[in-house]
């Protein structure tokens, strides 16, 4: 296979993978039970998050795919197993939160999802420094959730009634 045919499968394989990340947040979108729930200070629109979302995983495709493109999947599975890892903790988030109505729960998710992108960051800076870059705006927004997430924790208890 030459190498732009690899690469566009490379890349549609990325786009797949994340993609299915994505449907746990499709799937388990805000209802009445968030809507009624109270919200900290600068919580956006409820329009912000999937255009945010849309951002962050097209930084995510762009960033494990020059990673890969770098060193392929057998020889880079320590680079890339932490990415892989955090898209299965980021798409639970969702599941934790908007389906069982668990924000403690959620947040303990968004701890490990945190540490796992700030390990993916350093292990992808290693192979193409940016593509760890690409990762940081990723990075910065779940740590606004966390203070989000935290906040819904204090002003309507840890597992508010469904």
């Amino acid at each position: 296979m030459d190498d732009r045919r690899r690469d566009r499968w490379g890349l549609a394989g990325w786009t797949l993978l994340v993609l299915v990340t994505a449907m746990g947040g499709i799937l388990s979108p805000p209802g009445a039970w968030y809507a009624a729930l109270d919200k900290p200070p600068m919580t956006p629109p409820d329009l912000l998050f999937p255009i945010a979302w849309t951002l962050l995983y097209g930084l995510m495709i762009a960033a494990a795919w020059q990673v890969w493109r770098r060193i392929g999947l057998l020889a880079g599975l320590a680079v890339l197993i932490p990415f892989i890892a955090q898209l299965g903790a980021n798409g639970l988030w969702s599941i934790l939160f908007f389906q069982w109505y668990r924000p403690d729960l959620a947040l303990v998710d968004l701890v490990v999802l945190w540490a796992l992108i700030a390990l993916t960051m350093l292990r992808f800076r290693r192979v193409h420094p940016p593509a760890a870059w690409l990762l940081a705006p990723y990075l910065v927004w779940v740590t606004y959730a966390g203070y989000l997430n935290i906040g819904v924790i204090l002003l309507n208890g840890p597992a508010p009634p469904a």
